[in-house]
């Protein structure tokens, strides 16, 4: 691959603007320190999370539109309030099985999932105690204390903004849409040596990549790795690791006493996530609704993901003592939940209300959409009824 500066552009867009040009200098001159201070390079999941999450610099924290139109990318509550009403009425089949409690949603974007899941569970007779939002960006939290008081103004006295999750002993129901693909991932490479690890670097005014052979906790999780996927795959065979996803789940379930967590993003089961035809991993970069797998370039500018690996998520819920209770795709979650029944009381004359509405279903369910790329999983403690969001296709034999 050529050189290229962290000041570049994918073809096809504008030229950065002054604003843009000057956070991209800061941010690579915040790396470059922190290279220094690292001994030269960086694990890529520090990178990840420097680039993503530093205070009023990073990607999800320094007051980017990141979201809808204007942003770089669109999530289900954008494209449909249809969304949010099918997820109330999991959340509230697993409240009325733990006879009440509170919501969390961790990373809640704009607002508009809280309001379309307030809004449903309010006309459904099912109100949490509470509902804790968990965001660490100041701006997103701004935003969605504009939205919940423009279009649910008798809920915010009722929605508490927090910096971490419930202490232990908490009940109740956690939503994470689109959460844990952003979370830092280490990236590796199958070599003749052995398993190397990724790290990043400063040479020649770019980033670069470094293969260097892994320490610590990594190393640990990249043997265990080996032991179950790697004799498979070939030499250059490059990948993600997360070791944020499942701690951050096992801290959930430690402070879990009843409920459920409800997860929606993107990825696969372990035996497809790391896929002899998989062969370059599944980082992906998100730049003004472009994607491109550079993640050197643009630092601070564009988001930063890789696909979750809901094998992982499942061995450590169940190592924490919670259950794994189903695994769909979303189509197959929103059709459980009645997202059809959504048609019912529009007026059959109603051309554009009908065509509005299908839309909205087909990118939502449609396989080339979000259908099958989004998955759900669900993971509680102390619920023993089957999952209504998971009667039409449980997937749990694939994890």
């Amino acid at each position: 691959m050529p050189p290229r500066s962290p000041f570049s552009v994918p073809e096809g867009l504008p030229p950065l603007v002054p604003e843009e040009l000057a956070r991209v200098e800061e941010m690579v001159a915040l790396l470059r320190e922190r290279i220094a201070d690292a001994g030269g390079s960086l694990s890529f999941a520090e990178y990840m999370e420097t680039v993503l999450y530093t205070p009023n610099l990073g990607y999800y924290s320094g007051g980017l539109h990141k979201f809808g139109a204007q942003g770089d990318f669109v999530t289900a509550p954008e494209i449909s309030p249809l969304f949010g009403r099918c997820l109330a009425r999991q959340v509230a089949e697993i409240l009325a099985q733990i006879g009440g409690g509170e919501v969390l949603e961790v990373g809640a974007g704009t607002g508009a999932l809280a309001v379309d899941l307030l809004e449903a569970l309010e006309t459904m007779g099912v109100m949490p105690h509470r509902y804790r939002i968990l965001e660490r960006s100041g701006e997103l939290r701004a935003r969605q204390t504009e939205t919940i008081a423009t279009r649910l103004p008798h809920w915010i006295d009722r929605v508490l903004w927090c910096s971490d999750l419930p202490d232990p002993g908490w009940t109740g129901v956690v939503v994470a849409n689109e959460l844990l693909d952003a979370l830092p991932v280490y990236r590796f490479e199958l070599s003749e040596q052995g398993l190397l690890e990724h790290r990043v670097g400063w040479e020649e005014n770019q980033f670069v990549w470094y293969a260097l052979p892994a320490e610590g906790p990594l190393a640990a999780a990249l043997e265990a790795w080996n032991d179950q996927y790697g004799q498979t795959l070939g030499i250059g065979y490059v990948s993600e690791r997360s070791l944020a996803a499942p701690a951050w789940l096992t801290t959930l379930a430690n402070r879990l006493s009843r409920g459920g967590l409800i997860l929606v993003d993107y990825g696969y089961p372990g035996r497809e996530y790391y896929h002899p035809e998989r062969s370059t991993g599944t980082l992906a970069c998100h730049y003004r609704h472009r994607c491109h797998y550079d993640p050197l370039i643009l630092p601070g500018l564009q988001d930063i993901t890789a696909h979750v690996d809901f094998t992982a998520l499942a061995e450590a819920a169940v190592a924490s003592g919670m259950a794994v209770s189903g695994y769909t795709h979303q189509a197959h979650f929103l059709l459980a939940t009645g997202i059809l029944d959504a048609f019912s009381p529009l007026d059959p004359t109603d051309v554009a209300a009908q065509l509005s509405l299908a839309n909205q279903v087909r990118r939502l369910t449609l396989p080339q959409e979000m259908g099958e790329i989004f998955k759900v999983m669900a993971m509680t403690r102390g619920v023993e009824a089957d999952l209504v969001g998971f009667q039409h296709r449980d997937l749990r034999g694939r994890l």
